[in-house]
């Protein structure tokens, strides 16, 4: 992509949200489509189910095996059984459809997104916001040519406890800024060795595949497994450090690096997983840097807690994730490592209601495509970093890799014939 990034932004962004082709009445529940219900998606249909302005018409997933646990959750709390469909293209065709909250294995998240903004549906996405880089440059501009919101699954975005000590940072309280930290490490399992079989027959596996290069079905490219597949996932620097990087680039201030360097290898795991298990990245800035560890066969966490990032400061520093008793919070330590503050609560999720507002209001919501893609981004570096072993250099405003033709070819993906294939140009 040759188009300067802040220009495009700039140019699109301004009003652009008022130019959907459907809006939700404030008097009106919004109508949405949940496409993926198996774990996290059901999860969400949980979440969604639990907002009393919401409608859930349709839930759309390939596997047929996976619909009735979803369906108790929705049809208890909203006494409504929704319509059950395998090709989300039904509820795209839906006009009272406002909205498509996606829950996909990660190779969909673009193609679903972008086919629901040509639809002029609304759009949550969970996390990572796309599976490579020019996906998400192409997300964000099906979003703006169409005036939709769109909202990525960084949830820490509207977590007020992670506001808090946000502002913390932002307001000079730990002195000036210049490094962060996020981490993975937690313990993981090992997934062994599977052949390529038969699908079942409840899953309709070519359009589970889509647009992605097609695999013969296995176990261990499945159900949850696919993160850690090259073809559909992206390690679990895009899984949980999606939130953890993004939470390290908000404290900094910053948008994408110009430099990037470190490792990302299979230090433990000798199983069929293709992504890392072990990572160190930096993400070099002009005057900040930002880094990554990960290590998903370690059952201790850091300092304490196993999924978090810390900013480090002159006066001192701040750590975000979960506390004491798995509440989500933060703590202020001064220069010399003793406790200041611990903030700790236990608010209800704000994410999802803050994009049903924003469909009504048509405001950018908090983890805007624009920020989830920034952040993912970097997600998506630290694996070209892992994948090539060479040290990046990148030009922030194309969201290019400068000087490595390989690398950069990382940055998009080869597509089979599919009717979600997004037309790259």
């Amino acid at each position: 992509m040759k188009m300067n990034r802040r220009t495009f932004v700039a140019g699109t962004a301004v009003g652009a949200m008022a130019l959907g082709r459907r809006t939700a009445a404030a008097s009106d529940k919004v109508t949405i489509a949940v496409m993926g219900v198996r774990g996290r998606g059901r999860s969400l249909c949980e979440d969604f189910a639990d907002l009393p302005d919401v409608n859930i018409a349709y839930l759309c997933d390939v596997d047929s095996r996976v619909f009735e646990r979803a369906v108790k959750i929705v049809e208890g709390k909203k006494g409504k059984k929704p319509q059950l469909i395998s090709d989300i293209r039904r509820a795209l065709d839906d006009p009272a459809v406002d909205a498509v909250v996606v829950a996909t294995p990660d190779h969909w998240h673009a193609p679903a997104t972008i086919l629901a903004c040509d639809a002029g549906k609304d759009v949550y996405v969970e996390k990572p916001a796309s599976h490579n880089i020019r996906e998400g440059q192409l997300m964000l501009e099906a979003a703006r040519r169409n005036g939709r919101v769109v909202q990525v699954g960084m949830q820490s975005r509207s977590r007020p406890s992670t506001q808090r000590a946000i502002e913390a940072v932002h307001s000079g309280r730990i002195g000036k800024v210049l490094m962060a930290k996020a981490w993975d490490v937690q313990l993981r399992d090992d997934i062994g060795h599977q052949k390529d079989s038969a699908p079942p027959p409840e899953v309709d596996y070519d359009n589970w595949v889509g647009p992605a290069p097609m695999l013969p079905f296995n176990e261990n490219r499945f159900h949850y497994k696919w993160h850690w597949n090259w073809n559909f996932g992206t390690g679990d620097i895009g899984n949980d450090g999606a939130h953890q990087i993004d939470q390290a680039r908000w404290a900094l201030g910053v948008d994408l690096p110009t430099e990037v360097s470190g490792m990302g290898r299979k230090l433990c795991f000798q199983d069929d997983q293709q992504t890392p298990d072990t990572m160190t990245i930096s993400f070099n800035y002009p005057d900040k840097v930002l880094l990554w560890e990960m290590r998903i066969w370690c059952p201790y966490g850091m300092e304490g807690i196993q999924n978090a990032m810390a900013v480090f400061g002159s006066e001192g520093s701040v750590h975000v994730g979960r506390m004491g008793g798995g509440r989500w919070g933060y703590r202020i330590l001064d220069p010399d490592g003793n406790l200041i503050l611990l903030d700790t609560d236990n608010a209800p999720e704000q994410h999802h209601s803050n994009f049903i507002e924003c469909v009504r209001s048509r405001e950018a919501p908090a983890a805007d495509i624009q920020i989830g893609h920034t952040s993912t981004v970097l997600c998506h570096l630290g694996n070209i970093v892992a994948r090539t072993g060479r040290h990046l250099k990148i030009n922030p405003e194309t969201e290019e890799i400068v000087g490595d033709a390989e690398a950069q070819a990382l940055a998009g993906r080869q597509y089979r014939d599919h009717w979600a294939t997004p037309q790259v140009t």
